[in-house]
């Protein structure tokens, strides 16, 4: 049985898809039938992710990107539309900037202000070129990607938190001038999910995070890369305006307690 493909013929962008989550969207999303515009800073990586998508049939362009740049942002959506044809999906993944964990009077100016260029300005700056973009092309859906930490504080990492619940504004306000017009914008929140930095710290410390989530794991990326290619797709037509966690039950609540 073939598998479903439900994003056959749509074109689609992706930022932050040089490594991690972003790299699994694209993946996804090439699979589902789209041809998918690759950014990010790293050319090599990307080469890299095309190469897989290539391997697998499908069809990918790589667009070097700085998404911290205004001018850049808008040279990456005037090339995905001119080397796919148009612009009808987006996920707007990338991130990162900010500061360790640090108590907020801590915190330096720039360190704030480098968190939310890079997490929630460039997300704002991707919106402004993605949406006449995609009214050009007759509609369609743009993922944005959030965090748990969007919804729910997380001490110390007031650059993060900040960006990230900016971002589920962001989403909220870009729905709502949109509706109207074929353009659907939600975002995802996740929860601990296995990519570079938790790889990094140790399968000890992957397994505490996992047993501090009510389904007792971690998730991966291609978890999230599913909840951004079905809001991409016709089945998720009547979302707009929707965060949707992919978190393990995280923020659900407290797990009962155990006997």
């Amino acid at each position: 049985m073939a598998e479903p493909r439900p994003l056959e013929g749509r074109r689609a962008l992706v930022t932050g898809a040089s490594r991690g989550i972003g790299a699994e969207v694209a993946r996804a999303m090439a699979r589902a039938g789209a041809a998918v515009a690759l950014a990010a800073r790293d050319r090599a990586a990307l080469e890299r992710v095309a190469g897989t998508i290539a391997a697998e049939g499908g069809r990918a362009l790589v667009v070097p990107t700085d998404v911290a740049d205004p001018a850049a942002v808008e040279r990456m959506v005037a090339a995905a539309v001119d080397g796919l044809g148009g612009l009808d999906a987006a996920v707007n993944n990338a991130a990162g900037g900010g500061h360790p964990p640090t108590p907020l009077a801590e915190v330096g100016q720039e360190q704030f202000r480098g968190a939310l260029a890079v997490s929630l300005e460039s997300v704002f700056t991707c919106l402004r070129f993605e949406l006449p973009a995609m009214l050009g092309s007759g509609g369609g859906a743009i993922v944005n990607m959030g965090s748990t930490a969007g919804l729910e504080a997380v001490g110390g990492l007031a650059g993060y938190v900040s960006a990230k619940h900016g971002v589920v504004g962001l989403t909220k306000v870009a729905a709502l001038d949109y509706a109207g017009q074929g353009v659907r914008v939600n975002a995802i929140a996740p929860g601990p999910i296995l990519t570079g930095g938790l790889e990094a710290a140790g399968e000890e410390l992957q397994r505490q995070a996992g047993m501090a989530m009510p389904m007792r794991r971690v998730g991966t990326p291609a978890e999230v890369a599913a909840a951004a290619v079905w809001l991409c797709s016709d089945q998720a037509s009547f979302v707009t305006g929707a965060i949707l966690t992919v978190d393990g039950g995280k923020l659900a609540g407290s797990p009962p307690f155990a006997r």
